[in-house]
């Protein structure tokens, strides 16, 4: 079994080390070539030597937030470069965040007050998603399935609503839970699994899986999407992307089309006669599922 990964991790300062792999911060720009069997772009230099992944970034503290993913994707997941799917992604992220500032409460912190900036002020990629989910909550009380790191969650306590956040990640959910009274915002934070939250039926009026179902088999989304309608009272939110192909340093394993979400709805509907379900687009796909008043 993969070992978690710790958030909290001791590392030294200016840079980070687990799993294999070794991030740290430069000052400056790299100039020029690193060599054979690595990858050198505007921000950063991988080589991957004996079996460790080394990453060296120019990445200053502003820059910490969400954002963060993108130009992962972007200058990293590529044909032929040394990442190797979600598992490196995901340290690489870490190692980032824990290398440029000192301190990990610190650095956490620094990059949830930048991303929640970035969000509110619409500068973020994931932006016209959360404003779109925010519009259509429903009620007073949320469960957010897949929160990672909980922003959406977050944005839902600033509407005034009683919030629990779920992820599969236990560490992750601690981090939201430490950082959340930093920020004034109260929330419950749960680690499970989407397809199995211990608590009870109706527990909320609106339940949200913003970019959770693409993560899982077929099998594995339609358990979260039962387990949504058992948890809601008034309304389940569902949001993909729509991609051609899994985006895997995202650990996408499956895509979606209108077609295909409209295909998941109607099983609900027709194993629930009290369900109705839409579906529409806005940056990707959305399935509206409600239950009759």
């Amino acid at each position: 079994m993969t070992q978690p990964l710790d958030p909290f991790g001791p590392a030294p300062r200016g840079s980070w080390c687990g799993h294999g792999v070794r991030v740290a911060r430069r000052v400056g720009r790299h100039r020029g070539s690193c060599g054979p069997n690595s990858l050198c772009t505007s921000r950063f230099c991988v080589s991957r030597t004996k079996g460790e992944l080394v990453v060296l970034h120019d990445l200053a503290a502003d820059e910490l937030c969400d954002e963060l993913a993108v130009l992962l994707a972007d200058e990293l997941d590529a044909p032929g470069t040394v990442l190797r799917g979600q598992r490196d992604f995901e340290l690489v992220f870490t190692g980032i965040v824990r290398s440029t500032v000192d301190g990990a409460l610190p650095a956490w912190l620094r990059f949830y007050r930048n991303s929640l900036d970035r969000l509110a002020d619409g500068t973020a990629s994931f932006s016209p998603i959360h404003d779109h989910a925010a519009a259509l909550l429903v009620g007073s009380q949320l469960i957010d399935l897949g929160s990672c790191f909980g922003f959406f969650a977050l944005r839902a306590v600033d509407l005034g609503m009683d919030v629990t956040a779920t992820d599969l990640s236990e560490p992750t959910m601690d981090l939201l839970a430490r950082v959340s009274p930093l920020l004034n915002r109260s929330l419950r934070t749960i680690g499970c699994d989407a397809a199995h939250v211990p608590v009870a039926d109706g527990s909320a009026d609106t339940v949200t899986a913003l970019h959770l179902i693409e993560h899982l088999t077929p099998a594995a989304a339609r358990n979260v999407l039962g387990e949504a309608v058992r948890l809601a009272r008034r309304r389940v939110i569902v949001a993909v992307p729509f991609e051609d192909e899994p985006r895997a340093c995202y650990g996408h394993v499956q895509t979606f089309n209108r077609a295909s979400l409209w295909h998941l709805g109607s099983q609900l509907s027709e194993s629930h006669v009290d369900l109705t379900v839409a579906v529409h687009e806005h940056r990707g796909g959305w399935l509206i599922i409600d239950r009759a008043k």
